[in-house]
């Protein structure tokens, strides 16, 4: 399996710390010892459209429209010949349709005419597809066990933060400082166990620190608890 370059922490963690955060992950392999994506897909082109969709958008909305929409074009081929007009009524619920739409074709046109229909598992070819940066390629390969990554959204950025795990200002620094301090056991399941953290307990307004199994790990912990 390949794995992305790990660069140092900005700080040597101590022993202490180290532990901590062992523990913190720990917990969270005990109450999930194998995530996944809540998004709905069969293949890697279903995942990679799947994501694609989810920009902006809940994975609820996502899978209600894809069911639906896999159902017909479940291959590039499919979506090819689908086209952005018979698209779009698929996805007319998720937000930023149109723009979706025209990438969703256009990154099914380069499957077809340049990979005879497959989607290559690779970062630079992901990210030189319409509509894939790199938060979509990261999932994609993770959740595939081609390279472990951990895409930053809203989720991990503030999980991040609040446990200690980062102080970055950017997802691209956040994401360095994760790789650098998740132990390597659970380097391919760190981004599911952050974001499903920050989607379910480590909310934004309302942090549900009597429900988190980390709490006492936590160094925002105070700031949240009898509010």
């Amino acid at each position: 399996m390949a794995k992305p370059a790990r660069k140092p922490a900005k700080k040597r963690l101590t022993a202490a710390e180290q532990a901590r955060i062992a523990e913190i992950f720990a917990r969270f392999e005990a109450q999930e010892s194998d995530p996944r994506t809540e998004l709905d897909y069969a293949s890697p082109f279903t995942l990679l459209v799947a994501v694609v969709l989810s920009a902006q958008a809940t994975d609820v909305s996502v899978n209600k429209a894809t069911e639906r929409l896999f159902g017909v074009a479940d291959t590039p081929a499919k979506m090819l010949a689908l086209g952005e007009a018979g698209l779009k009524p698929f996805i007319a619920s998720i937000g930023l349709f149109n723009t979706k739409a025209k990438n969703v074709i256009a990154l099914s046109r380069i499957l077809v005419e340049a990979y005879g229909g497959e989607v290559p598992l690779d970062r630079e070819k992901l990210q030189a597809l319409p509509g894939v940066g790199r938060k979509t390629a990261s999932v994609v390969l993770n959740e595939l066990g081609v390279e472990p990554a951990i895409a930053v959204d809203t989720h991990v950025f503030r999980v991040a933060h609040r446990l200690g795990l980062s102080n970055g200002k950017t997802p691209e620094r956040v994401e360095q400082d994760l790789l650098a301090v998740a132990p390597e056991p659970y380097l391919t399941r760190a981004h599911h166990w952050l974001i499903l953290h920050g989607r379910y307990t480590c909310t934004a307004r309302r942090p549900r620190c009597d429900d988190c199994p980390v709490a006492d790990l936590c160094p925002s912990r105070h700031l949240f608890v009898g509010r």
